[in-house]
């Protein structure tokens, strides 16, 4: 058979993994086994749900399994399953380049740091490219199910920055991937050695892994399967170890860490099925590129059969960062996506798997305050998404949720809802927070004066979800939410007095600074909120906070313009300055200057910069 042989580049992307691959994992390098041995897997998963409507795909050979075989003479270690097999255009799309955007994104934004962290590896969906971590060339041999014998593919790359791709004639259906290990790893070059890794790697990979037995140290013609080759979650849990739990949740998220926790049941009744899922130690990378979309993480079995990565149906959004396995007895094995989302089983499904993640979060908040610490740091973002995604699970949700706060300076979000109402002053009736763009900011707000003057404690919130969803979290145990910036403050009778007399007296100094400042305000007023500082914003309830109006135009939102509501402090220095001074142009710049401090601590962009910072320096000279 004649062949031609096209050289092609990898896409930037690929040769951006591969730098990464073989100048940093040098800890790790077993690895590349369980990936390899995890992809063979998926091909066979694959194969058997396609052969469900086209079973003439299986032919003569419905025994799926993956073999392990090396050459010690040739120093090659061969990875063969007769799984789903690839066409030539699957071989481009899968070897020569990654599909997903977000993986240019991450790797753009990683630290040199981040970049030797052995850990990041199967975290993108590429851990094909973990081969070349001991190999300097690898070849991949495969024909599609159903695909003529003439129709097969051979790829072949040294890593470096193309690979060759040419026609193959293959007699059976399946892929070979063949390593050439480089002279440093001929250690893996043993039965014993890679029949360890696969016993710690993949044990519980639901096909058979074969290997060639062995007689008086050769290997023979005849295989044996070296795996447990069962599906961990259908074991009753009694008989499961927790090392065997970590190890399954290791191949199943392609994470060197161990979970932070798992959730194991067995449901019987009317409808029957059976989860095992699991809480990271650290975000999965479809967490990290922001991946609400496409998400992968939970997978979908009937009778132990792979349907599909559907976490998007077995759990909501807020909860994507959760792995592992949901093996339902009761769903027809034909099922699509499109059924999956019209499906009653598959919502008591979901309503059960919502159930045990927070039921599991619960436990760790009461048993395990380190490990609850990590998640929170992990996941307590994308948890936060729940309270407005869920709102049948609002309360628990809320319980959970860790926030920052006046109480302590140490800008660690440790602090529960609970624990702030039970710290409450007496007479309080409200949960009070700010919003900014970081625990800086939100520390520094000039509107928290007067509630640390009072001890009352406020909630400081950084994270760029808040704000959203304070829009529609407004009321926990009874107490309502409260913004510091937004609508009067609740004055006892005495600071009423107060504050009327401080804003008749300051009439004069009012007027004259709207006149300054002209349209750039709606409004100035006398402030309750501040005790040290010159000025804050105020807003009313249900205005935009600045720095969330900036961050919805950054990313193409409309906005609807507003202008603010300048609050003043009269007995501050600058405040009496403006009062007293009478140069026009020169009061103009100071109050111009009170309103610029008072929106860049609000998180407002300022509308010329330029002219700020000449006004400024008019100042400093004078």
């Amino acid at each position: 058979m004649t062949t031609t042989t096209e050289t092609r580049p990898f896409e930037a992307e690929v040769a951006q993994v591969l730098r990464l691959v073989t100048h940093s994992l040098y800890s790790h390098k077993e690895i590349f086994l369980r990936e390899l041995v995890s992809n063979a897997s998926d091909a066979c998963d694959k194969l058997r749900f396609q052969a469900i409507g086209k079973p003439e795909l299986l032919g003569d050979d419905a025994g799926l399994h993956i073999d392990v075989d090396f050459d010690s003479d040739a120093k090659t270690i061969t990875i063969h399953d007769n799984g789903i097999g690839m066409s030539r255009d699957e071989v481009i799309a899968n070897l020569g380049s990654i599909a997903s955007s977000g993986t240019r994104r991450f790797l753009e934004s990683l630290s040199g740091e981040q970049q030797a962290d052995a850990r990041l590896i199967g975290q993108f969906g590429v851990g094909f490219y973990s081969a070349f971590v001991v190999a300097d060339k690898v070849t991949v041999l495969t024909r599609r199910a159903g695909a003529d014998a003439g129709d097969a593919v051979r790829w072949e790359s040294d890593g470096k920055g193309e690979y060759a791709l040419a026609a193959a004639d293959l007699p059976a259906r399946g892929t070979s991937v063949v390593l050439h290990l480089k002279d440093d790893d001929a250690e893996f070059l043993g039965h014993w050695k890679l029949r360890d890794l696969i016993t710690r790697y993949s044990d519980h990979v639901a096909f058979p892994i074969r290997m060639h037995k062995q007689k008086d140290g050769k290997p023979t013609d005849e295989w044996e399967t070296v795996n447990n080759a069962s599906a961990l979650w259908a074991k009753a849990k009694a008989g499961i170890t927790d090392d065997q739990y970590k190890a399954f949740y290791k191949s199943l998220g392609h994470d060197f860490n161990d979970p932070l926790a798992w959730s194991h049941h067995r449901v019987e009744g009317s409808q029957r099925f059976t989860t095992l899922l699991y809480i990271p130690a650290q975000p999965p990378f479809d967490l990290l590129m922001g991946g609400r979309d496409e998400r992968k993480g939970v997978k979908l079995y009937i009778k132990r059969v792979f349907i599909m990565d559907a976490a998007a149906e077995l759990l909501p959004n807020y909860l994507r960062f959760v792995r592992g396995v949901v093996d339902a007895d009761d769903l027809p094995l034909n099922v699509s996506r499109e059924i999956l989302q019209h499906n009653r089983q598959i919502e008591r499904i979901k309503a059960s798997c919502v159930k045990r993640v927070l039921d599991l979060l619960e436990k760790l908040a009461t048993s395990d305050a380190d490990k609850f610490k990590t998640f929170c740091g992990a996941f307590g973002n994308t948890l936060k998404e729940g309270l407005v995604e869920d709102p049948a699970n609002r309360e628990r949700i809320a319980k959970l949720l860790r926030f920052a706060s006046t109480h302590a300076d140490d800008g660690a979000q440790n602090v529960s809802l609970d624990e702030y109402i039970a710290r409450m002053q007496p007479g309080q009736d409200a949960i009070w927070y700010v919003t900014a763009d970081s625990y800086k900011a939100a520390a520094g707000s000039p509107q928290l004066e007067a509630f640390k003057a009072k001890g009352i404690e406020v909630l400081l919130m950084f994270d760029r979800v808040d704000a959203w969803v304070l829009g529609q979290f407004t009321e926990y145990a009874g107490k309502q939410l409260r913004n510091v910036a937004k609508g009067e403050l609740p004055l006892d009778e005495a600071d009423k007095k107060k504050q009327e007399a401080a804003a008749k007296e300051a009439e004069p100094l009012v007027k004259k600074l709207k006149d300054l400042l002209g349209g750039r305000v709606s409004d100035v007023k006398v402030s309750a909120r501040l005790t040290d500082s010159p000025s804050c914003l105020a807003l009313s309830d249900y205005e935009l906070a600045p720095h969330l109006a900036r961050l919805l135009r950054e990313a193409g939102q409309a906005v609807p313009d507003s202008k603010p509501t300048l609050e003043i402090n009269p007995a501050h220095a600058l405040v009496k300055r403006i009062d007293a001074e009478a140069d026009h142009a020169k009061a103009e710049d100071l109050a111009l200057l009170l309103l610029e401090q008072a929106e860049i601590t609000a998180g407002a962009l300022l509308p010329d910069p330029a002219a700020f910072v000449q006004r400024m320096n008019r100042l400093l000279a004078d």
